[in-house]
């Protein structure tokens, strides 16, 4: 049963709160990537809105908080840039459908095969790439149009802002709860800042917020095939990336938080949001781990957390866009370093020496990825490596013991799994020629994983059938006997021993 948050009266406080703090950390963060993708802030910040509300309401994770995000507006760029912002519209539109289709095949429960260490290296370099794209808050423009770093006065007042503000969110807890410390150390330096009239930029010198309220506006573009071929590869991409994004978000929040969200309907829900945000002039996007952490470290746990978030953005730039121009970039700089301490595993230093060396090359290997590209690269490429290292590893272990029975029949006792890996190993561990006439191999202590194997099981019995020898294959699964063809009339059922598994294999799909 839907639920805006929980049963008492602090439960729901709390979502407040932690929402309007949410709020203050989203407008630089929209307007940023709004111009990272080559599109008006405005197009950023309705994103944020329909995005985080929408998904709020509809998705699978309370809590976790969506907008639009640098690792989606990074794929926007040669859209837009191609062919217009209109068509960038159309590719959210069905960057949501996709998504919505993932969600209704329940493919959201792939997330699971994520390995342990790809998920340390999503986290880590998720952090540092969130406190790299706080550093172009201490450049400044000079007067020929270039940007470079901040000195002097303006560089010190800059430090000492974030500090301040980070000083704040860390010892306030100590006092006192009845405030989120990111919402109460923003409201403090904004009006520090404006009481003593220093000089230092604020959201309103990155652009304008003020605007309407988002209207219903069909992306201009020809319906035809030929624009679905322009936006179907951009649309794919965006959706693979908001869904690996959401899903590892939602992962992490339900480590933090010891519950579980739903993958598949968070799927369904990214892609409400998305379909809805491309029809309403918005440029996407989906789960954002910096605010989701900014949302679960405020106290917010229940989806009014992400509806009031969305809202008060919204109320933002209808009503009050002159006064949350007033506060300092710096004080939304510090609310993230916060972040990234709390985002980043720390404990992952301590581990590498502990752990096997392939995981530890995997966990560099994702954070350095997800830093150089982005997220959604990282992770498969994580999952990929992690699964050749297993499979090196497990091919290591096929192994058979030999004997002769009392009738004469060389039996091979076959141990360990056989799949694409092991079939050579597999291959190398009989002798047909010199073996005696009588062979039997024993796979009560084996399983066969997939086509490879049949194949290879198949390879062996035709030689032995070439050889003239008779061989015996015992305790095959009813499905791996249906797949065999050479070998299919050597096997020897014992119904009541048989093992009951499935092979993955593409003719019984």
């Amino acid at each position: 049963m839907f639920q805006l948050g929980g049963h008492s009266t602090t439960s729901i406080r709390n979502d407040l709160l932690s929402g309007l703090t949410v709020a203050l950390a989203l407008v630089p963060e929209a307007v940023a990537f709004a111009f990272v993708a080559g599109v008006e802030p405005l197009v950023g910040l309705y994103a944020a809105f329909m995005v985080g509300l929408l998904a709020s309401v509809f998705g699978g994770r309370p809590g976790m908080i969506s907008g639009a995000t640098g690792a989606m507006a990074v794929v926007m760029v040669a859209l837009v840039a191609d062919h217009g912002v209109e068509y960038l519209f159309a590719a959210v539109v069905l960057t949501g459908l996709i998504q919505i289709m993932a969600g209704v095949l329940k493919l959201g429960k792939y997330i699971r095969i994520v390995p342990y260490p790809v998920m340390l290296g999503f986290v880590n370099g998720l952090a540092i790439v969130i406190f790299l794209a706080q550093l172009q808050h201490f450049k400044i423009e000079n007067s020929i149009g270039e940007f470079q770093w901040m000195s002097g006065t303006g560089l010190a007042v800059t430090l000492g802002l974030v500090c301040a503000t980070m000083f704040i969110i860390h010892y306030l807890p100590k006092l006192t709860t009845a405030v989120p410390s990111s919402l109460a150390a923003i409201l403090v330096v904004s009006f520090g800042v404006i009481y003593f009239n220093i000089d230092t930029r604020t959201v309103g010198d990155m652009a304008s917020i003020e605007g309407g309220f988002p209207s219903f506006h069909l992306p201009a573009v020809p319906f035809s095939l030929e624009t679905l071929w322009i936006i179907l590869p951009y649309s794919i991409i965006l959706a693979a990336v908001g869904l690996i994004e959401s899903l590892l978000t939602m992962s992490l929040i339900d480590d933090v938080t010891n519950t579980r969200g739903r993958g598949n309907r968070e799927c369904i829900g990214q892609g409400i949001a998305n379909t809805s945000t491309g029809l309403f002039g918005g440029m996407g996007g989906c789960a954002m781990i910096g605010q989701s952490m900014i949302n679960i470290n405020s106290g917010g746990r229940g989806r009014l957390s992400g509806i009031s978030a969305a809202l008060f953005l919204l109320c933002f730039i209808l009503f009050a866009s002159s006064l949350i121009e007033m506060i300092p970039i710096a004080a939304l700089v510090g609310v993230m370093f916060i972040v990234v301490l709390g985002t980043f595993e720390w404990s992952s230093f301590r581990i590498l020496s502990k752990v096997p060396r392939g995981d530890a090359f995997v966990l560099i290997l994702v954070s350095g990825v997800t830093v150089v590209t982005d997220l959604a690269v990282a992770v498969v490429v994580g999952v990929i490596v992690s699964a050749l290292m297993f499979a090196w590893e497990h091919a290591k272990h096929i192994n058979v013991n030999t004997k002769i029975d009392q009738h004469g029949s060389k039996i091979y006792e076959l141990n360990g799994p056989l799949f694409f890996g092991s079939v050579k190993s597999f291959l190398e561990l009989f002798n047909p020629e010199g073996d005696p006439d009588d062979v039997i191999i024993e796979f009560q202590n084996s399983r066969v994983c997939d086509h490879s194997a049949i194949e290879a099981i198949d390879n062996l019995a035709e030689k032995y059938i070439k050889a003239g020898k008779t061989l015996h294959l015992r305790h095959l699964s009813v499905e791996c006997r249906q797949l065999l063809r050479k070998a299919g009339d050597l096997v020897e059922v014992n119904v009541m021993e048989d093992p009951r598994y499935h092979v993955a294999d593409d003719k019984l799909a």
